[in-house]
């Protein structure tokens, strides 16, 4: 029997609002239509994660445990049904440091894979940056760029078209449209 299909989700940008370097409790703001979003991927049989690049931490701006407690914070707007997310990779790292998980690294989605037994032939890594959809196509995953977080310009658009990355507005529409799935809200 196949594993499961995951979503890999990058956070900023994606499922909240992305303040650059988000940092305050306050800043956190769901991306209207995620929740429903999400809920309708886990009725489906979808596995989350999380992945998500917090070079802010790296830099000095910001501490993990602001990180943690702006993170707990979204998962309580969220309040998804059990089992949520299964897990979640945090990378601390500045872009010029070595890391095993930054994006476009692979290795957080290849060892989730393995852990969970998906199927990774029918997931996605799904975010707003290039680093996402890299690491979504480094995993042998497909990859989708939303249009909610940062803005990408036509380099950025000339490679997604390219590489056959998805390109949807935000990750409500992405489920609606590729997953196929209906959402509330």
């Amino acid at each position: 029997m196949a594993g499961r299909p995951a979503l890999f989700l990058d956070r900023d940008g994606n499922l909240i609002r992305d303040h650059h370097h988000t940092c305050l409790v306050e800043q956190i703001e769901v991306i209207p239509g995620v929740r429903p979003a999400l809920t309708a991927a886990l009725d489906a049989g979808y596995e989350l994660f999380i992945l998500t690049n917090q070079s802010g931490i790296g830099r000095g701006i910001f501490t993990w445990d602001q990180y943690h407690a702006c993170h707990a914070r979204m998962l309580e707007l969220l309040d998804l049904p059990a089992p949520g997310f299964r897990a979640v990779m945090a990378a601390p790292e500045r872009p010029d440091q070595p890391s095993a998980y930054r994006k476009p690294s692979p290795r957080f989605i290849l060892e989730m894979g393995a852990a969970h037994g998906l199927d990774l032939s029918r997931s996605w890594m799904v975010g707003d940056r290039r680093t996402d959809w890299e690491a979504g196509l480094n995993a042998g995953v497909r990859s989708c760029a939303v249009r909610s977080g940062k803005e990408f310009g036509p380099e950025d658009e000339a490679f997604a078209r390219g590489a056959g990355v998805a390109i949807h507005d935000d990750f409500p529409s992405f489920v609606r449209n590729e997953l196929g799935l209906r959402t509330l809200g």
